[in-house]
């Protein structure tokens, strides 16, 4: 059915590829900070078990390998912990006391015996079947042995009395003992799950946007983190392409066009800036503007006036003062980039032979300017697509400098906190952002390319 359609054959393949692309960042995110002998969980602990008591350090750790798909689970979701054994591979067991449904010790009887063995006896009274003690009736005696007389109430005659006197036997004495049975030791640290367990664990959560928590700002999860920093990276990468790919390849095209003065100028400055790096320039605009003309801050995305970002004017005006610089240390570069790129190949464009023959048959110079614009803008859509990693790397370490809170800052404080999984979230959006991106670029480059369209529609990938 795919072969009636080849454009959306030629989407699906690339969007297979760059899934696959994807997992294998993914499955590179899961294996970095696996590889020494901690693990995510035990960075944790080092910093959130301080002042726990040994249950409540216990009861912390086990929610946090539940949390990070490490711990091997029982049917009913506990945890597991493994036997302790000894030197010849047998379980390690201890008395303990059994108890009873509400938990509390079960006792018994038992016999005692003295040193040698022999029952040790004692005389008690004697209790019946229902564990009544058994007493026996008999007169009472004067001192001369003779009964003692009593009137009976019911009959009005004299009666002998009589006394209730307990009766004895000599039995075994015994005592109550607390019963104790064998218990396993376990280990004090649960059982992990398998390496691949995990691995379908974590890439089950990321794709349900679960990155786990940071260690450093524990228990905030990472995707808040990086909803917080996000809006900020944006903010300078978005303007900066989008703008400086626009503005640098019609300054391009208008450069190799014309040529004269405007391209003995531009042409220069272009290929000057392109070879400056972004942290380099954008130290140069500090030393310049902030430190020594003292015109814009060196620092920061708003005033420290100002206690919480709101739509009103002096937080508008407070952002983009402070986003002048950032975003000047970035623009010009990807500007100059773009245009070089597109004055090479509108040159080469212009000296083809159906630019020499439009020109032979008299078109208008707006029509001859827009076919080279559009033919040499082809290959900057594929260059554009090479080059966004640069720019998201060039923007991130800009936000490092000028301590702009995007993912830049986010990953540097990450790194020097060792809050990995920080480090994981941060570069692994960055990625997704890339290869949407790029992914989004094939798709305009076989949308606008007639030769792509041409080769799909031959049956070609």
């Amino acid at each position: 059915m795919l072969k009636q359609y080849p454009m959306l054959r030629y989407v699906l393949q690339k969007a297979f590829w760059y899934l696959l692309t994807f997992v294998v960042a993914v499955a590179i995110n899961f294996t970095l900070p696996r590889l020494g002998e901690n693990n995510p969980v035990d960075i944790i602990m080092g910093k959130a078990a301080q002042g726990l008591s040994p249950e409540q350090a216990k009861l912390k750790k086990e929610a946090l390998l539940k949390a990070f798909g490490m711990a091997e689970l029982d049917d009913q979701g506990n945890v597991v912990y493994e036997p302790e054994v000894d030197a010849n591979g047998q379980m390690v067991t201890v008395k303990v006391a059994k108890l009873d449904s509400l938990g509390a010790p079960v006792f018994r009887s038992v016999k005692d015996v003295d040193a040698d063995g022999k029952p040790v006896m004692v005389e008690r009274q004697k209790v019946d079947e229902a564990g009544n003690p058994v007493f026996e009736e008999k007169p009472v005696l004067d001192a001369k042995g003779k009964p003692v007389m009593e009137m009976d109430p019911a009959t009005k005659k004299k009666v002998a009395k009589v006394e209730k006197i307990a009766v004895m036997e000599t039995v075994q004495s015994e005592h109550q003992d607390t019963v104790m049975i064998d218990q396993v030791v376990l280990k004090s640290d649960p059982k992990l799950a398998s390496g691949l367990s995990q691995f379908f664990v974590y890439i089950g959560n990321v794709f349900k946007g679960d990155l786990g928590l940071s260690y450093s700002q524990y228990p905030k999860p990472v995707t808040e983190i990086i909803k917080e920093s996000l809006p900020w990276t944006l903010a300078i990468q978005a303007p900066t392409i989008i703008l400086g790919w626009i503005i640098g390849n019609l300054l391009g095209a208008f450069a190799a066009y014309k040529r004269g003065i405007f391209d003995k100028v531009f042409f220069p400055c272009a290929m000057f800036l392109n070879g400056v790096p972004f942290f380099v320039f954008g130290m140069l605009l500090v030393a310049l503007f902030s430190i020594t003309l003292g015109w814009f801050p060196a620092m920061g995305a708003y005033s420290p006036d100002i206690p919480e970002l709101t739509f009103n004017w002096n937080c508008i005006k407070s952002l983009g003062f402070y986003y002048i610089l950032p975003f000047f240390s970035v623009f010009p570069i990807l500007l100059s980039g773009q245009a070089t790129g597109m004055r090479s190949m509108s040159i080469y464009e212009l000296g083809t032979d159906y630019m020499k023959y439009a020109k032979w048959l008299g078109l208008r110079e707006g029509k001859i300017i827009s076919y080279v614009f559009r033919n040499a803008m082809l290959p900057q859509l594929t260059g554009l697509a090479q080059s966004l990693g640069s720019m998201v790397g060039g923007a991130l370490i800009t936000e490092m400098i000028f301590s702009y809170p995007g993912l830049g800052m986010a990953m540097l404080t990450a790194i020097q906190q060792n809050d990995y999984a920080t480090i994981q979230g941060c570069t692994l959006m960055i990625s997704t952002c890339v290869l949407v991106a790029n992914f989004a670029v094939d798709v305009l480059i076989a949308i606008f390319d007639p030769r792509v369209k041409a080769g799909l529609q031959m049956g070609g990938k």
